[in-house]
Formats: C-alpha cells, structure tokens, sequence
C-alpha cells in the first residue's frame, strides 16, 4: 500500500516538515557523492551501531571522533538507498504537516528529533550486541505516525495498490491505515526474536522494534506537547 495524501489540510506553512525532507536529501546527495570505502566509514561514524553504543553506555571508550550518542540524532538522517529515502519522506511529507500545525514549529522539531531518539534506543535494547548499522528516519517518522492516528483517526488517507500492470486506488481513515502498519511492525518485531531471518535490523533487514517503538513514543509525547490543544499555534520560529 502506497499513501499518497490526506483530506485535512493545513493552515501554516509546515517549514519544519519541509526543512528536515531538505536536509535529509542533502544528507543523502553527500552519502552518494563519497566514494565506496569513503561511505562505508561515513555510515559506521554517522549510523547507531549498537556494540558500541552499549561500550559507551558502559564507558568503554570506542576511540571515535564522534561520541557515540550523537549518533542517535546523526543516523536520522541518513538512508540506505533512494527507495529508501524515497518511502520515509513520502510517509513525512503526507503526516508531518498537520502534526506540525497542532504541535506547533519548535515543539515538532522536538517531538521529531526525540521519536527518533527514543525509537533508536528500542531497538538499540533489543540488539545490543549487534554490529550492524543502524540509520534512517523511519523511527522518528513513526512517532509522526503515532501522533497523528490518535489526532486525525478518522482523515481518509487516499493511496494506490500496485499490482502488475493494474494500480486500484483505496480511501481509509488513518485509524485502519496506520494501526494496521503498527501492527505489522510490532508483529515482524516480535517474529525477529524468535528467528533468524532476514528480519530485524540483527541480520541486516528493517528496524521493526525501531518502527515500534517511535509510532508508541510518538502517541505519549504528542498529548503531553500539545497535540489536542488547538490553541498551540507557535509564535516564534
């Protein structure tokens, strides 16, 4: 299933939602300019890499020039592939805008940062040992996500099917759209503890615990920034 667009509209300009798409394309503009040996030690310097994240949360030091915990912002906005960045600003560009309006320019840009924060850490739990990179913005997208099926269940989301030659277009609420895609995150998350397959962040596949993790973050800290109070416009930028 593929989004396309929502039926709410916003009232402000989402300059936010807008600044982090920018920047996560740049991002991977200069990820495609550096040449194979150079981007593989760009992308271990810059992702989580959750062996050394738990060295230095037990202060072993990692000998990097960069203390491993900033990579917990820094990997949020790098991206394996252009499908992949593709897919995550897709989902960011069709429900970041109006959670951005009700939380308002700067609490966003916090509510984003710290859902992909904290959704790095869910995973980081569940593969601690791991020595796999971990990157993308698909955690703190999935807190937008959380936030905003409990804001806006009942918007439809309008999107297609691609099957072969044919493309059958469907509307549903973002409630069934965005609960079945947690779902389906939880339950490969869960199918990756159990088994050793190609999913799971461990063997190098998605973050499903990530994903998880950042759409339940999401729906906690948006109410407790403001999510339902339609007062919460943002003066200053």
């Amino acid at each position: 299933m593929v989004p396309l667009r929502d039926d709410n509209p916003t009232t402000i300009t989402p300059y936010v939602t807008y600044g982090l798409i920018a920047v996560n394309v740049l991002a991977f503009l200069y990820e495609a300019s550096l040449p194979p040996r150079q981007l593989e030690r760009f992308l271990h310097l810059a992702s989580v890499v959750p062996r050394e994240l738990t060295a230095s949360f037990a202060g072993i030091p990692i000998h990097q020039f960069v203390p491993e915990w900033v990579t917990l912002i820094t990997s949020q906005f790098l991206h394996g592939g252009l499908l992949h960045l593709g897919g995550n600003m897709l989902f960011l560009w069709i429900f970041g805008n109006n959670v951005e309006e009700k939380l308002g320019h700067l609490k966003y840009l916090f509510f984003y940062l710290s859902c992909g924060v904290l959704a790095s850490l869910t995973q980081w739990y569940f593969s601690q040992n791991s020595a796999i990179p971990s990157l993308g913005a698909s955690g703190a997208i999935a807190g937008v996500l959380g936030a905003y099926i409990l804001r806006f269940p009942q918007v439809e989301v309008f999107g297609i099917v691609p099957l072969g030659f044919f493309f059958p277009t469907f509307r549903v609420p973002a409630f069934y759209f965005l609960g079945f895609w947690f779902i389906e995150q939880a339950f490969y998350g869960f199918a990756s503890l159990e088994t050793r397959t190609s999913i799971g962040m461990e063997n190098g596949g998605i973050a499903y615990w990530a994903h998880s993790g950042g759409f339940l973050f999401g729906a906690i800290l948006g109410p407790l920034l403001g999510l339902f109070n339609d007062t919460s416009k943002e003066e200053s930028l």
